[in-house]
């Protein structure tokens, strides 16, 4: 059976971990503790209500399946400690669900950390036996629901993420695809200079798109990008501002930014998500993606 290897794509502003989940079933088969430390004779309402657990173990293969299709992935060190820092330095600490469905509220990541050291990390002071390079985390959990009947009923075991990374092997097959085609392109220029081809791009993106990562433009101007977005992404903020033709391609990127959709009404300056969704056109530019995407590909 393959074994595939998933890692974060620097090029690629969807990539990295969006939500923690609590489920039955933990994939990487690390279960959590339920921490209700509370002082001697204190009251069970004065729980302090903690979770712990292994969030992702590193070179530890999980079982999947597509179809008729089963193979095992993993993740190396570097990316567990890469997708720890962006989970934070995306600000998505307060997105949880329950069993990879349900969106919950009051749950909040309050700890994270890499396992450097397993007789002297916190881990095992509660009997977690997490490998060096694991990313632990805590999770605070004020919904009553959720901790009454699904942490104390133990119908809940361990976390899962959430996220979305690139397959490296596929990677850099698309790599090699896309310089063939580039070498391609080249001697069909070079061998023949009488022809001309005519790479289809749009220019009828809503107004309203290119003021929109004008707006991101300006803040990143005074601010600083900080840790937010990837060159792809600040390459899209100029090429919107700047009303530049855009190839299918890109629009499919900008149609997929949807899924960011959840992070784009905080505050610039609070995380990455509100910067980066107007970087990439805000609701204006996304939205028209979406449709002009079903027709191009109707067409």
């Amino acid at each position: 059976m393959r074994i595939v290897e998933l890692i974060i794509d620097d090029k690629e502003d969807l990539n990295g971990i969006e939500a923690v989940s609590i489920v039955e079933f933990p994939a990487i088969e690390s279960n959590f503790i339920a921490l209700s430390e509370h002082l001697e004779l204190a009251k069970v309402d004065d729980e302090k209500r903690i979770l712990m657990g292994a969030a992702l173990i590193p070179n530890k293969k999980i079982y999947r399946r597509n179809g008729e299709d089963e193979y095992y992935i993993f993740f190396s060190n570097d990316t567990v400690r890469k997708a720890s820092e962006l989970f934070l330095m995306n600000s998505n600490q307060n997105n949880a669900t329950l069993e990879h469905d349900k969106k919950l509220k009051d749950l909040s990541v309050v700890e994270s950390w890499i396992v450097e050291d397993t007789e002297m990390d916190k881990s095992k002071k509660y009997r977690l036996n997490a490998p060096v390079g694991t990313w632990m985390v805590s999770m605070k959990v004020n919904n009553d629901a959720i901790w009454n009947d699904f942490v104390k009923t133990g119908k809940v075991k361990g976390f899962s993420i959430e996220g979305y990374f690139s397959d490296k092997l596929e990677m850099s097959l698309q790599i090699a695809k896309e310089q063939e085609l580039v070498n391609k392109i080249k001697d069909i220029i070079l061998n023949d200079e009488k022809k001309k081809i005519d790479l289809e791009s749009y220019t009828d993106y809503p107004q309203q798109a290119t003021e929109n990562a004008k707006i991101a433009l300006r803040y990143a101007e005074e601010n600083g990008w900080g840790s937010c977005g990837t060159p792809v992404g600040k390459a899209r903020a100029n090429q919107l501002a700047n009303r530049e033709p855009i190839s299918e391609n890109t629009i499919a990127r900008m149609a997929s930014f949807e899924r960011q959709r959840q992070n784009s009404d905080r505050p610039l300056g609070e995380g990455c998500g509100r910067l980066m969704w107007l970087a990439w056109g805000g609701d204006a530019g996304v939205e028209w993606a979406s449709r002009k995407l079903k027709q191009i590909r109707k067409e």
